[in-house]
């Protein structure tokens, strides 16, 4: 759905009204969501459209994986947790993956972010220098 330029700034303005210090209220966006589908303002789907976008794109860069090798220890994941918390914030949804194929090392994808520090992607790394 092509979404117009004024639908599209609404929708910001509208996200924007349903973040509390930096982070999605979800209670806030479903109030938002029912008042709009209620009242049905001009261009209203396309507004929804790109709220719906927003929403998306948030939840994902609020969403974290964590490869390993063999499982980590609760201090590794207590420092991985921290390193990331500052780096990005607090309120990470962490999800733990064991990876075998990498070796040894961590890879952590924080939306759209790769930290790759494996040895796998050292070698790959490497291996395409030559």
């Amino acid at each position: 759905m092509k979404v117009s330029k004024s639908a599209a700034s609404t929708a910001r303005r509208l996200f924007g009204l349903c973040c509390v210090s930096g982070r999605l209220d979800e209670n806030r966006l479903r109030d938002v969501v029912a008042r709009l589908v209620r009242d049905k303002p001009r261009d209203f789907r396309a507004i929804l459209a790109a709220l719906q976008r927003l929403a998306r794109l948030e939840i994902e860069r609020r969403k974290v994986v964590v490869e390993s090798a063999v499982e980590l220890d609760g201090p590794s994941r207590d420092r991985a947790v921290s390193g990331l918390a500052k780096q990005y914030g607090g309120g990470l949804d962490i999800e733990y993956r064991i990876n075998p194929d990498l070796i040894g090392g961590l890879r952590i994808r924080v939306g759209n972010d790769v930290l790759d520090g494996s040895v796998k992607g050292r070698i790959d790394r490497l291996a395409s220098a030559f």
